[in-house]
């Protein structure tokens, strides 16, 4: 098992629905610690950046103003492979395809309010996280 580090976001749709507390206890009970957490209002050029590979897509607007529209809590996530279980965590990136039991599924109500970010591999995580955090706001 890989000890690794990734980034996870919950989106201002899961801020505004008071799901945070919820969202964060199942990370903590899949062995997964945060090492880094910010309550932070994203503006527009840190959304682009943090979604570029996304740019070309239809929805690339619509996701960047949504994640700019409230407060996020952006997150540092470490454990025994982290990203792989955070993705699994997470469900289908349509709430309506996600698996009961994951988060999507079984609190998801929109294909862009999906209510978490979490990084999709090793290089994304790095460059994710070092968008958000500085390595000495870390603890762990």
């Amino acid at each position: 098992m890989v000890n690794e580090k990734t980034f996870v976001m919950l989106k201002p749709d899961a801020v505004e629905r008071r799901l945070v507390g919820e969202l964060i206890s199942r990370l903590e009970k899949k062995n997964l610690r945060i090492i880094a957490a910010r309550l932070i209002r994203i503006d527009k050029k840190l959304a682009e950046t943090h979604y570029t590979e996304l740019k070309e897509k239809p929805f690339f607007k619509e996701l960047v103003k949504f994640v700019t529209d409230g407060p996020a809590l952006a997150m540092v996530v470490q454990g025994p492979n982290a990203i792989s279980v955070v993705r699994a965590m997470m469900g289908a990136t349509n709430p309506f395809n996600a698996t009961p039991g994951t988060i999507r599924g079984d609190y998801g109500l929109d294909l862009t309010k999906n209510l978490i970010h979490g990084s999709d591999g090793p290089e994304s995580a790095k460059r994710e996280v070092a968008l958000f955090f500085k390595e000495s706001e870390m603890v762990g």
